[in-house]
């Protein structure tokens, strides 16, 4: 598989470049996790970084992303597709009838 050097900005990983290896469609992976194993033996601490695009004025000519430290590390992705569940509180009023207007049964 190719890779490509990558910048990390931000975090403990920052100014380090590393090679990540790269997709068929020639792009890193949006997310980039390092698990950084805890001295106590206790689980580890995941630092993660969300690819952006990079300038071309960089030291790195041909590098045309770069990795951000995200300090909240969701794991989770931005899009809210139609059928996912809403984070949102379920309405107060269960009742199918809306406000304002008889039901059919009241008569």
């Amino acid at each position: 598989m190719k890779s490509e050097d990558t910048p990390f900005e931000g975090g403990p990983m920052d100014g380090r470049v590393l090679p990540v290896l790269v997709g068929m469609t020639g792009h890193p992976p949006k997310t980039y996790r390092i698990p950084v194993p805890d001295p106590d033996g206790g689980p580890p601490t995941v630092l993660v970084y969300r690819r952006e695009p990079r300038d071309a004025r960089g030291g790195l000519r041909f590098a045309r992303w770069k990795y951000t430290y995200d300090p909240t590390g969701r794991t989770g992705s931005d899009r809210k597709w139609p059928w996912s569940k809403s984070d949102r509180p379920a309405a107060a009023d269960p009742d199918a009838t809306p406000r304002g207007k008889p039901d059919d049964a009241d008569g």
